[in-house]
């Protein structure tokens, strides 16, 4: 097999033009992601950075003090239901806060100023929390009995008035569907109202001594600019009963870091390997099907009698080389074309800064290789097949590369199920968000398109073994 290897591996580079253009391929996939980015005009961070959408029950503390609560219970109304105690600068929306929750599909959470969480354990209701104040230092703890705590993390609330609104508060996400018919897409958001039963409420000083100040149940709503702005769900009235120091509480919304910025910024950056993608196609059928044009197969097969032999050793040539072609575009086209895109407002709040290091960004640039690897071997295999480079070309162009132009202007459920059982399933590995439109997991979308890759190889090696040359 190593001969055979070896004898595929001259055939490859002794053709100058294939080796010109898989280095080329790579080379103007950084080029076209990097135009890509800075021919942008959005700037993805305009508009109001957070939602902050709640129902509170709160009062004023001065100074350092404590909150406890036992979350006995939450309706399932959404997984990211939050149901937990919060210090607010005030009850204003947008003012900075440290929020301690629960949640029906997370567990508990640690989340300050709209940014990144702090995870606790993976557990529900009934949960205990408490958040302590320290001058601008906020702590948060969880618990299953009320008396063994895990603390979560402490945040410095920058700024943080002598005085501050601390209490309970509640919301829950709206649910979104989507109606998408040839091109037109409708995003509609349906309400939900979360629940929650809090029990052994207790605000205390640094001292120790109880709090007995009046509380106060509001709803926290967004200003009309921020609302005007999209992307706001609809609220519901929350609401709130006492019975002693149990609160039963109602609301609706979120409270985090902004939610209409959903855009994949990683998948972007990586727009030109689209490029690359059509070269390896065209290159990779005719490694093959040149030598059926040529009658070259048969000194070929002469030489290997076995023919399978020949076809699985150029597969082997195939492969690495554009497994490196591929690693050099991702790489490059993320490394060149992020810090335009950053320049046009993809940062943080909404789109985190992420290295190439990062492993979220390694897994879509090394996955990006490995996807155009095997686009290179079904595009061998077919060549394989179809003994001709028009045909074979024509058809993987129509499979691979028509589909992520086109899918937008598909019904919805038709995109979704092109998305997640033919070949092109094989880019969602260059996914890193989650979306309404998220047709199959990455590694998912990865095995799929391997899966028809070995089949075609299979097929192709059945072909040669049985057919004249």
């Amino acid at each position: 097999m190593m001969r055979l290897i070896r004898s595929e591996w001259t055939k490859f580079r002794s053709v100058r033009r294939w080796v010109i253009a898989s280095a080329a391929g790579a080379v103007l996939a950084i080029v076209l992601s990097t135009f890509f980015a800075t021919s942008g005009s959005t700037n993805a961070n305009d508009g109001p950075q957070y939602v902050d959408q709640f129902h509170f029950v709160h009062q004023p503390l001065t100074g350092d003090g404590t909150i406890v609560a036992q979350v006995t219970s939450q309706d399932g109304s959404h997984e990211w239901a939050k149901a937990g105690l919060m210090v607010k600068e005030s009850a204003k929306s947008g003012a900075p806060y440290v929020a301690l929750f629960v949640t029906p599909g997370h567990g508990v959470r640690l989340q300050s100023n709209f940014g990144p969480e702090v995870t606790g354990t993976t557990g529900t209701t009934p949960r205990w929390l408490r958040l302590s104040r320290t001058g601008t230092q906020l702590t948060g703890f969880e618990s299953t009995d009320g008396t063994q705590w895990t603390p979560l993390s402490t945040v410095n609330l920058a700024g943080l008035p002598a005085t501050a609104e601390v209490g309970l508060f509640v919301t829950s996400p709206a649910v979104m569907s989507v109606d998408r018919e040839f091109g037109s897409t409708t995003l509609n958001f349906e309400p939900t109202l979360g629940r929650a039963i809090f029990d052994r409420v207790s605000l205390t000083t640094a001292a120790g001594g109880a709090i007995d100040g009046e509380w106060l149940a509001e709803d926290v709503v967004p200003p009309e600019a921020a609302e005007n702005f999209g992307g706001l769900e609809p609220q519901l009235d929350g609401v709130t009963t006492v019975d002693g120091d149990t609160f039963t509480v109602e609301g609706s919304g979120d409270v985090g870091g902004r939610q209409w910025g959903d855009d994949d910024a990683v998948l972007n950056s990586l727009a030109g390997v689209l490029l690359t993608l059509i070269v390896i196609i065209v290159v990779s059928a005719l490694f093959i099907t040149s030598e059926f044009r040529k009658g070259l197969i048969r000194t070929t097969f002469t030489a290997a009698p076995r023919r399978g032999g020949p076809l699985l050793a150029k597969a082997a040539v195939i492969a690495p080389i554009t497994f490196v072609a591929g690693l050099v575009a991702a790489a490059g086209s993320y490394a060149i074309s992020r810090p335009a895109y950053a320049a046009n407002g993809y940062t943080a709040p909404s789109y985190p800064e992420l290295p190439l290091h990062d492993p979220t960004v390694l897994r879509a640039v090394i996955g990006s290789a490995l996807m155009l690897s095997l686009v290179a071997v079904l595009s061998l295999s077919v060549g394989a097949i179809l003994r001709r480079g028009a045909a074979t070309i024509a058809l993987l162009m129509a499979v691979m590369v028509a589909p992520p132009i086109l899918l937008g202007a598909l019904p919805l459920d038709v995109a979704l199920w092109i998305g997640h059982n033919t070949p092109v399933a094989g880019m969602a590995i260059m996914q890193t968000r989650e979306r309404w439109d998220t047709a199959i997991s990455p590694w998912g979308g990865l095995g799929v398109l391997a899966a028809y890759a070995l089949v075609a190889l299979v097929v192709a090696m059945w072909r040669v073994s049985r057919r004249d040359a």
